[in-house]
């Protein structure tokens, strides 16, 4: 196993659309524009010590989307891609930690649809936490040895520009959580 440190920064803002509901109940009498008032921060991830944070299954969703979509074959293997191996053969055990509180955080008012579903004939109007501009670090294991290093590099680029993480991503017909791939280096292991 090879453990590699990415280091990811914004090209375009990041939003967050996190389930929430079963955590903040409605109030007695509140209003739907009232509890959306009061809760729309509950989208954001948010760790012990009120840092928000990109989920570690974002990134690892993100590389598998990226696999499947530039479909790259194996070299020397034929018709094979790298789509399985990065599926079953990479992990991103922790989030990406961001340097900014969840208090801090603003909020941007969007008319969508009521159910969530693209082309909804009811709208309503809801608040999304965004984040201009984010960098972070994150640990990628890699379990399988057909992904080198060249090859995460290129999939994690591709995954910023064409995939995206968050809300409103380019893989859901939306712009933001773009990224580039600032740097991608092997961490050694310890003698």
């Amino acid at each position: 196993m090879k453990t590699f440190v990415a280091t990811l920064k914004s090209i375009s803002p990041i939003s967050f659309g996190r389930y929430y509901a079963q955590d903040t109940p409605k109030k007695d009498r509140e209003s739907a524009a009232d509890y959306e008032e009061r809760t729309w921060r509950e989208r954001l991830h948010v760790a012990e010590d009120g840092r928000v944070f990109i989920p570690a299954f974002a990134v690892k969703n993100t590389l598998d989307s990226a696999a499947k979509y530039l479909g790259k074959q194996i070299p020397g293997k034929g018709k094979n891609t790298f789509t399985k191996h990065f599926v079953s053969g990479l992990l991103v055990m922790d989030p990406v930690v961001l340097p900014i509180k969840k208090h801090e955080v603003k909020g941007e008012w969007r008319y969508v649809p009521a159910d969530g579903m693209p082309g909804g004939s009811k709208r309503v109007m809801k608040c999304f936490p965004v984040i201009p501009r984010w960098e972070g670090t994150v640990e990628i294991q890699v379990l399988d040895h057909i992904i080198t290093l060249e090859v995460l590099e290129e999939h994690l680029v591709q995954a910023g520009q064409f995939i995206g993480v968050g809300s409103f991503r380019p893989q859901n017909r939306g712009i933001y959580g773009r990224f580039k791939l600032v740097s991608l280096k092997e961490q050694k292991r310890a003698a």
